[in-house]
């Protein structure tokens, strides 16, 4: 079995993870096969890669369009490829694959830790230049921080898919899956969106108050 996992750091509005399911598909994964989300590659709790892992039996296979995709963490990509080692995987990454359903050679393992530890170096040098660059913007009187969550940044796919939630047809755990994003992150946004709605029933509330009032007012 072919399996294939997408990872980008931020959601579908700031990056588009369209290119590496394109590029998976052009490997012969199934659009069904494939495993993405939107986490830091640092983090070593991810939901779908979790799932992935699950899934995978003896002899299967896992593509990735780059090692910084399944993780930016040197430590994590030696216990995936441990992984690999004790269920007798077939890793492909982008074009470059490591068979480890027999002994894997020294030097191709040798190669992906390599990879594994200028992927986590890009990511050091990346957090070190936005934390040099925030210095620099508060020195000048900038404000500083994430914003706060609106029903206006939403991810459409998340409101594409709450009506399922809404409805009952799938739990908190099956609509993080269906956005590719974690529970975590699913809750903050339900909750979002339901002051929203709840907001919008107090207006239609009031508003048919005061009709009801106006009406009474003419008979």
């Amino acid at each position: 079995m072919l399996y294939g996992y997408g990872r980008c750091s931020t959601n579908e509005e700031r990056q588009d993870i369209d290119r590496q399911k394109r590029e998976l598909r052009k490997l012969g994964v199934a659009e069904a096969d494939i495993f993405f989300e939107y986490e830091s590659g640092t983090k070593s709790e991810r939901a779908q890669l979790k799932l992935l892992l699950n899934a995978v039996k003896q002899g299967d296979t896992i593509a990735a369009t780059e090692v910084s995709r399944l993780t930016r963490s040197t430590k994590q990509l030696c216990e995936i490829l441990e992984f690999a080692k004790e269920r007798r995987l077939k890793l492909i990454i982008g074009g470059f694959v490591a068979d480890f359903t027999a002994d894997i050679d020294p030097m191709i393992e040798g190669m992906l830790k390599m990879w594994g530890v200028f992927a986590e170096m890009e990511r050091n040098m990346i957090s070190q230049r936005v934390k040099s660059g925030m210095e620099n913007a508060r020195a000048k009187g900038a404000a500083i921080g994430r914003p706060a969550t609106s029903v206006e940044s939403l991810p459409k796919l998340f409101l594409a898919h709450y009506p399922l939630y809404r409805a009952g047809t799938v739990k908190l755990a099956g609509l993080a899956r269906l956005c590719g994003i974690s529970r975590q992150t699913t809750y903050k946004y339900i909750e979002v969106y339901n002051r929203h709605l709840d907001g919008i029933k107090e207006v239609v509330l009031l508003d048919k108050k005061i009709r009801n009032r106006s009406r009474n007012k003419t008979l």
